[in-house]
């Protein structure tokens, strides 16, 4: 627990808070980890890497999009708040894992082709 001044707009201006920062901390860790393991250069980066990389961005935005409609038109209420607090991470999470795993698909067809 960590005691912040925080601005109110109720009879008070300012505020003493006890807040705990576990969240916040675990959530800016999560997108600087995701954000750097997604656009950090591969050891033979070219134009095939790029493209794989373009196109699994691409792909993430709109599972991540399909899945954000289905939450609209079935979630309700405060279990509508968590999904939306999961979507801040689901592009970085579906980028990583179809990038990788394309790279890995990839690279096992060329050791198979030698």
């Amino acid at each position: 627990m960590v005691t912040v001044f925080h601005f109110r707009t109720d009879e008070k201006y300012f505020a003493v808070l006890n807040v705990n920062f576990t969240n916040t901390i675990i959530g800016v860790l999560l997108i600087i980890g995701g954000l750097h393991v997604s656009f950090s250069k591969e050891k033979n980066e070219d134009e095939f890497i790029s493209k794989i990389r373009f196109t699994s961005l691409l792909w993430a935005v709109l599972v991540n999009y399909v899945l954000l409609i289905i939450a609209f038109v079935f979630v309700y209420e405060i279990e509508f708040f968590n999904v939306m607090i999961y979507n801040m991470f689901t592009v970085l999470i579906i980028f990583i894992v179809r990038f990788n795993y394309i790279l890995f698909k990839n690279s096992k067809n060329l050791s198979n082709a030698e």
